[in-house]
């Protein structure tokens, strides 16, 4: 792919702006500095009164932190998010055969277009899964693909997050300050609406409803507790979908069917949205000094009374070591190239690659093949040489743990400061839904900033901001 200077989602090279952004150009130009501090302020405010926090783990400083938020909308026009939602349902289609069949068949296996051991001695590998099928043969219900833009056509998929994708309440929360905040820009522009992604999300889990459990579905999401992360948004999302918020020890098994203790005497579970990693979510068969979970669940789970969303076993499609065989995938299930490009990378596993990567690490991406939230990882041009040093002896000892990627100069979009606006580099997660009656995907996602100067790095966890996303019409569009 080589180095490249970075695509501005919002000018041209020759200093135009780009047409979807013509009215946001007016705005900007129109809008005095003292408004746009007004309305940042009013918008921390507004995050800080509905509590939309997360927590970082180990941070001296502080247990919780706001997500910084830019009122800046990333802009996509509606042709180019079509093609990216195409490619979105054929990655996420290609996935679910994926796990479907290394838990069944094997057939990729025996076909030798993955290694067997990057399957069966992956941790995240659930041999207990094997043999049997999901209900509706559906494992992934909520995927949220990590997409990164390099240039005016292509869209690239950075990771595949399949176990619990975090988020979406972000997402939501964005849309409803920049419609409150900013109600004559969101007025100028036709854009898609995201609101409706809880009643998607709705009718996907009710879709999955064991056939055993009948019609009236029973649906709760599962949290770890208050100390998660990400417990506003286990929060934020029972109360948007109208369902209970239970924690493990709300729910017991009975005759291997799952129940929930009520105020009106025990009432059958049918779906579980989970927010619980795998190992924690039954003592009995995952950790057994788990707290969080429910003793007997897959039981319940492998009896076919219960579905699971995600299905357990997902995370090995988490993984960045099966991401780099992700084209190969799509093209075994569906016999079809995939739309979405894959970032190219170098699987430290094998010895040529392992080779290239230490004699180039300054320049290179280096990640754990399980890590996640930007930690665990080696940002080449930006670290020091004892970094460096230190990071290839990681790698000489344990090569099969880690991927490597070029350092990619991420697409920026304006982004509004108290010294003015300035471009910032920026990813995209959409979220797709899966159910028995088809794939649903809400048009935008989550765009994730990098508020540092020059920083490549979006997660929250390492000093990233978000963005609302608007995809509107071409017909609106002039240059």
């Amino acid at each position: 792919m080589g180095r490249l200077v970075s695509f501005d989602e919002m000018m041209k090279p020759e200093g135009r702006h780009r047409a979807v952004y013509a009215q946001i150009q007016k705005w900007l130009d129109q809008a005095p500095r003292e408004l746009l501090a007004s309305r940042r302020a009013q918008a921390e405010m507004m995050f800080r009164r509905i509590g939309i926090t997360f927590a970082v783990y180990g941070d001296k400083e502080a247990s919780e932190r706001l997500i910084p938020f830019d009122l800046i909308p990333r802009m996509i026009a509606r042709s180019e998010w079509t093609r990216l939602e195409t490619g979105l349902i054929q990655r996420v289609r290609a996935l679910n055969m994926f796990l479907s069949d290394i838990y069944n068949k094997q057939e990729i296996l025996k076909a030798g277009t993955i290694p067997a051991d990057i399957i069966l001695t992956n941790p995240h590998f659930r041999p207990l899964m094997a043999g049997w099928h999901v209900p509706h043969d559906i494992y992934i219900q909520i995927a949220g693909i990590d997409i990164v833009r390099l240039d005016a056509n292509d869209f690239y998929v950075l990771e595949d997050n399949v176990r619990t994708p975090s988020g979406v309440s972000y997402m939501l929360e964005n849309r409803e300050v920049m419609m409150r905040l900013l109600p004559e820009l969101y007025a100028q522009h036709q854009v898609a609406p995201v609101e409706n992604y809880t009643d998607s999300l709705l009718a996907s889990l009710r879709s999955i409803v064991p056939h055993k459990s009948g019609h009236n579905a029973n649906i709760v999401v599962l949290t770890p507790g208050q100390y998660n992360s990400a417990y506003y948004e286990h929060s934020f999302l029972a109360d948007k979908l109208g369902v209970e918020l239970v924690e493990g020890r709300d729910l017991f098994v009975r005759d291997d069917v799952v129940y929930m203790n009520t105020t009106r005497g025990p009432q059958r579970v049918d779906v579980i949205y989970r927010r619980i990693d795998d190992d924690y979510l039954d003592p009995q068969c995952f950790r057994a000094d788990s707290t969080l979970g429910v003793p007997g669940l897959m039981r319940a789970y492998r009896a076919g009374n219960v579905a699971l969303a995600n299905a357990v076993g997902t995370g090995i499609a988490d993984d960045k070591a099966i991401y780099t065989y992700m084209p190969e995938i799509i093209r075994f299930y569906l016999g079809e190239e995939a739309i979405l490009k894959n970032v190219p990378t170098w699987r430290c596993r094998e010895r040529d690659s392992l080779s290239y990567v230490l004699e180039n690490l300054p320049d290179l991406v280096v990640k754990e093949v399980n890590g996640s939230g930007g930690y665990g990882m080696l940002i080449g041009p930006h670290a020091s040489r004892q970094e460096i040093a230190d990071f290839a002896q990681k790698l000489k000892q344990d090569p099969a743990n880690f991927i490597a990627q070029p350092t990619l100069n991420l697409s920026t979009c304006p982004t509004a400061f108290d010294d003015g606006v300035q471009p910032r580099h920026v990813d995209l997660r959409p979220f797709v839904l899966s159910g028995s009656d088809g794939i649903r995907i809400v048009p935008g996602g989550l765009t994730r900033v990098a508020l540092k100067e020059g920083s490549l790095v979006v997660n929250s966890s390492q000093g990233g901001g978000t963005k609302d996303t608007w995809v509107i019409d071409d017909m609106l569009l002039e240059e």
